[in-house]
């Protein structure tokens, strides 16, 4: 190609320098950056200028947002011979550059104590008017597995399915389970179907032989963690036995609460009964006669006696036998103390020959009728 125009081959020239020397980012691209939590990364952005950057040095490290509708998120910045780390709050006194003077051609970044929110795309962008350069990378932070926590679902049971479970609380997926045997033979049960993904494995038919201990690893890309399980098989239980057992001690039971009620309903009845008992004896027993009568009897035989002094001589001896007679009478009516305490259905009733020896029969025993004088207020006789 043949350049006819001088003034288009003077143009050219002129431009020349300015596309072949200009501010340009010389770090290598790099692949996705993995780190652990906690731990800190260097994010690499090296530069160089040309005497045609004459302008201001401004170095600029952003965090892209994810979504188009989210503004980028300055995280440190370089302007004006001065280094400005506080922009964003989330990473404030966690990133620094890597060297005091950035000038030097060095704009990387140093980030501590990584959390898993640092996960981004980042893009460190150096400005020197007219250059201008910018380069992206990615970080992923991810965390390491949390302990792990070993436990079993189902009957340890001979001849029942189980499940031996691994799982954690915190850790970046992708998580791998590895289960393992540590005890006797060390090697899994035949019918064990392990899971590594969820961590689990299930056993069929499960033997006393799959007695024993158990390691469950978990692990990402960044660390792992494991837990121990110790397996214990028994045998069957004896179902027959326990619920028989289990009918006795409900019939015992029911017993019991039997005789218990059986015994209170019998004290009862008993009580009702007492109670009964002595209401009647209050009402039908009437209370012991006074012996006052006793003491009244022997009053009037000594009136008697008294108005024997006024009787005549010719009457005398007629009166003594009646007053005799009388008198025994009346002695024989006085109750005895046994008799006396004795309750009135116990008192013996008179012999019936004793109502008898009136009348007739006095006579015909030689007693002789006497006439009892009547007497008046002062004791002569009328």
């Amino acid at each position: 190609m043949e350049l006819s125009n001088p003034r288009l081959c003077f143009l050219l020239l002129s431009l020349l320098p300015a596309l072949v020397s200009a501010l340009e980012i010389t770090s290598s691209p790099t692949a996705p950056l993995e780190k652990a939590s906690g731990q800190s990364v260097k994010l690499d952005c090296q530069f160089s200028l040309t005497s045609s950057d004459t302008g201001p040095l401004d170095i600029e490290w952003s965090l892209l947002a994810s979504d188009n509708q989210i503004n980028d998120q300055v995280v440190i910045l370089y302007s004006g011979d001065r280094v400005y780390e506080d922009y964003y709050e989330p990473m404030k006194g966690r990133v620094h550059f890597n060297t005091p003077d950035p000038k030097s051609g060095d704009a990387s970044i140093n980030l501590t104590g990584l959390k898993s929110t640092d996960t981004g795309t980042y893009q460190c962008k150096v400005k020197k008017a007219p250059g201008i350069s910018s380069k992206k990378m990615q970080l992923i932070v991810m965390v390491r597995p949390s302990k792990p926590k070993c436990t079993t679902q189902g009957t340890l049971e001979e001849g029942k399915d189980i499940v031996m479970r691994c799982s954690t609380t915190e850790g970046t997926k992708p998580m791998q389970y590895k289960w393992e045997k540590t005890s006797d033979s060390k090697l899994l049960p035949s019918s064990a179907v392990m899971d590594p993904v969820e961590g689990t494995i299930n056993v069929k038919n499960v033997s006393a032989s799959a007695s024993g201990s158990y390691r469950c690893v978990a692990s990402n890309r960044v660390g792992s963690e494991e837990c121990v399980l110790y397996l214990h098989v028994t045998p069957p239980r004896n179902t027959g036995g326990i619920i028989a057992g289990s009918i006795i001690a409900v019939l015992l039971i029911l017993l019991l609460l039997a005789i218990i009620l059986y015994c209170f309903c019998r004290a009862r009845k008993n009580k009702k009964y007492e109670k009964e008992i002595c209401n009647e004896i209050r009402e039908d027993v009437p209370p012991p006669k006074s012996r006052v009568s006793s003491t009244r009897s022997f009053s009037q035989m000594g009136s008697q006696r008294s108005s024997v002094g006024s009787m005549s001589p010719s009457n005398l001896h007629d009166y003594t036998l009646k007053s005799q007679y009388s008198m025994k009478s009346q002695y024989d009516k006085i109750p005895s103390t046994e008799e006396y305490d004795r309750p009135p259905s116990q008192v013996p009733l008179p012999p019936p020959t004793a109502a008898r020896m009136a009348g007739p029969n006095l006579s015909r025993m030689g007693a002789i009728p006497v006439m009892t004088p009547a007497q008046n207020r002062d004791g002569s006789i009328v």
